[in-house]
């Protein structure tokens, strides 16, 4: 009884080290049909079964270029970039957990929010603030970033 007792102790510890390791471990997610990072950063971090974007503004993938003037199509351009992350990740908008939004001007709320919210069952939609700050990188009106889990 007592071997079978410290061999269960014994399975229970080493089970316990590896999900610890497991779940500190990061992955860094990348994607060519996302734009790359513009600074000293990833374009998500997955580590257990938890992902981390980073915010995504309007830059078109396939050109590098800055796309914005039009909220609704900025916006757009923006879900587009983070469904690409996600997908790369192996999930999508239906695994997101939470959402960050920082906007520009909150008088671009309703037309940012109408895009964002096709992304998105209402029902099981995730949890979310919306910011509005004085600026933004390369001066653009809306940034993302999003968790999900996997």
């Amino acid at each position: 009884m007592k071997k079978a007792r410290k061999a269960i102790v014994n399975f229970i510890t080493k089970s316990a080290i590896f999900v610890k390791i497991f779940c500190l471990m990061k992955k860094i997610i990348t994607t060519p049909k996302a734009p790359a990072p513009i600074g000293p950063y990833n374009q998500a971090v997955m580590t257990g079964n938890m992902l981390f974007t980073s915010g995504q503004i309007a830059i078109n993938p396939e050109t590098g270029q800055l796309e914005i003037g039009d909220i609704e199509r900025e916006t757009e351009l923006v879900m587009q970039n983070l469904s690409a992350i996600l997908s790369a990740a192996g999930t999508s908008f239906k695994n997101v957990i939470k959402s960050t939004i920082f906007i520009s001007n909150m008088e671009n709320f309703g037309k940012i929010n109408a895009v964002y919210g096709r992304y998105f069952d209402e029902a099981t939609a995730p949890a979310r603030e919306t910011v509005e700050v004085a600026n933004l990188p390369k001066y653009v009106n809306v940034e993302i970033s999003m968790i999900a889990v996997l």
